[in-house]
């Protein structure tokens, strides 16, 4: 009986570390998308996986892009100004295994670009920034999305971003790093009650590039009107690491690759003339 069972041992260990890593690898089958470079779910691959993600692979413009100094229209007139009607709303913070989210329960205010006001829906991170100024990478990138129904009942979407570099913690992180904590599993979320957008401190004043662009992730839909602030703020390397440590394997630097320009305009609003206009403002 000695050698059976010597057989019998081996066999019995290996089904119990299949056992034991089935349900992790049947949840890794369920991912949609990922931002592992070369996997069969990775960038590369979006536009492949779904038709409704085509764009992903054949679309013109596409984000995010480089922000370079001498591809960028400079518009001084300051009636476009970064205008914001936000006000306190209830909301809640979500795991979404490739990110961190906030969204907004009801009414949490509104941007107005070219005359349209557009309603703000949540806000996210990437990291590192997805978004470069004059081939500069930036350590964290935050996404706040609003939208509007256009007339044929579809959404039109516009997203105003901030850059961080290292340094400082950054204060509206502050306020919800207890609630980050308890959400370590996707799908978990925790009500974190009334924030104001305000906090996040995207206002008046500020210089900020635009151009049209698309999702940055699947379905990359094209039509996006991109803000992006000039001014650079600060996160902490304890802050950044809090939410790099809170995603999923897949998404532990969930910035997607840059995209092709495609002789897109890039313009830089400058309400207040500031001197070297080109560069950030820290």
């Amino acid at each position: 009986m000695k050698g059976p069972t010597k057989t019998l041992i081996p066999c019995l260990l290996l089904l119990a570390t299949i056992v034991i890593q089935y349900p992790a690898a049947a949840k890794a089958l369920e991912v949609e998308f990922s931002y592992l470079e070369g996997s069969e779910k990775g960038p590369s691959r979006w536009g492949d996986l779904k038709p409704e993600w085509a764009a992903c692979k054949n679309g013109t413009s596409q984000s995010p892009i480089d922000l370079w100094s001498r591809r960028v229209r400079v518009v001084s007139d300051s009636s476009d100004d970064l205008n914001n009607g936000y006000k306190l709303a209830t909301a809640s913070i979500l795991n979404r295994g490739h990110d961190i989210q906030v969204s907004w329960q009801s009414d949490a205010g509104s941007i107005r670009i070219n005359g349209t006001q557009f309603f703000l829906q949540g806000a996210h991170w990437h990291w590192p920034s997805e978004h470069l100024i004059n081939g500069k990478r930036y350590a964290l990138e935050l996404h706040m999305v609003h939208q509007v129904t256009q007339p044929d009942g579809s959404n039109k979407t516009a997203v105003v971003t901030a850059l961080y570099r290292l340094g400082r913690p950054d204060p509206f992180l502050s306020m919800l790093e207890e609630s980050i904590k308890e959400i370590r599993e996707e799908g978990e979320e925790k009500s974190v009650g009334v924030i104001d957008p305000s906090e996040i401190g995207l206002g008046r004043g500020h210089r900020y590039y635009r151009y049209i662009g698309s999702l940055t992730a699947p379905p990359c839909t094209e039509g996006v009107i991109w803000t992006i602030s000039n001014k650079i703020r600060t996160v902490s390397r304890e802050q950044l690491h809090l939410l790099v440590n809170s995603v999923q394997y897949y998404a532990k630097r969930n910035a997607r690759p840059l995209q092709p320009l495609h002789n897109r305009e890039i313009q830089l609003y400058a309400p207040n003339a500031y001197n070297n206009i080109n560069k950030p403002h820290y």
